[in-house]
């Protein structure tokens, strides 16, 4: 029984420093700088990758959702991005650019899976290093520290430019935009996932979805959330579209990983033991946001874009 209210005492702590940690210390967008650096220190310690995967991004659970292994369900995200985007047509060696790239999850899978040529690019130089470090050297990718807002490549570089959730962190989506369209060659496809905030244009934030927004974006240093109506229009305004752009609405498909992802903590003790209380309060620190997030794409305050463009 001593033990049984030891144990509770000792998660009543970790749950209080956790949400004492997360009110007073946000993470706010201040410039690129403070992306980079977030990300490294995520990369460092290892807890993001032990219980998010190879993959730091959402799952795809099918339409209508089907219950799934939450990291069956990220790499099953990439393969229904690249059906969705007409990638599977396309030929082995095609060149593809993977902006936002982490730790290289979707660049490996591209390589291996589909046969193309992968250049992965991430603000942060800690995640280049872990991408290489996970990378087989028979696999045609490599990895750059780059940033997406003014990338180092010239016009017409790739077949294929690829995202997923990188979108939130950049400063101004106009010129993300520009430079995502920029580099494709003239019938390349481009192909996003991202975050995105509901089109404030046709109904505006309420009382309680301001807040929540806000804590969305100071936690995870985000500038803003594109709407998926308003990246759509920025892509055609950059006068490089054939045609139309085509979107997609992935908010239900993606939705269950919110909740999963926390229960990883639960459902793999073992990290406690690898990361000891330090890491456990890391991990604790990020459930509000993880809760936030659900509440927001489960409202539709938020909803989970898709994006395919052609360069004409």
């Amino acid at each position: 029984m001593n033990w049984l209210f030891f144990a509770l005492g000792l998660l009543t702590a970790v749950l209080a420093i956790g949400i004492l940690l997360y009110l007073l210390t946000p993470r706010r967008y201040q410039s690129s700088n403070s992306v980079a650096n977030s990300y490294d220190q995520w990369t460092e310690d290892g807890i993001l990758e032990f219980y998010w995967g190879e993959h730091i991004h959402l799952g795809h659970y099918g339409s209508p959702p089907q219950r799934k292994d939450f990291l069956v369900a990220k790499s099953d995200f990439v393969h229904e991005m690249v059906h969705w985007g007409g990638l599977d047509k396309l030929p082995a060696g095609t060149t593809v650019l993977d902006v936002g790239c982490g730790i290289g999850g979707s660049s490996r899978i591209l390589a291996k899976d589909y046969g193309f040529a992968v250049t992965g690019i991430t603000i942060s130089p800690q995640q280049v290093q872990r991408a290489q470090e996970l990378t087989d050297n028979g696999l045609d990718v490599k990895f750059q520290v780059d940033d997406a807002m003014a990338l180092s490549f010239s016009d017409a570089s790739f077949d294929v430019v690829w995202s997923i959730e990188a979108g939130p962190h950049m400063p101004d989506k106009a010129v993300f935009a520009k430079e995502l369209m920029r580099v494709l060659k003239p019938g390349g496809v481009l192909v996003v996932a991202d975050w995105n905030q509901r089109d404030e244009r046709q109904k505006p934030l309420n009382f309680w979805e301001k807040p929540v927004m806000k804590q969305l974006l100071d936690q995870w240093s985000h500038p803003a959330f594109a709407s998926i109506e308003g990246f759509s229009e920025l892509l055609s305004e950059t006068e490089l579209v054939q045609g139309e752009v085509k979107t997609a609405d992935w908010t239900q498909a993606t939705l269950p990983s919110w909740l999963d992802s926390i229960w990883q903590g639960i459902a793999r003790p073992q990290g406690l033991v690898r990361f000891g209380i330090p890491g456990l309060i890391k991990s604790v620190r990020e459930v509000p946001t993880l809760l936030l997030m659900r509440l927001a794409f489960g409202t539709g305050l938020c909803r989970f874009g898709m994006f395919r463009a052609v360069r004409k």
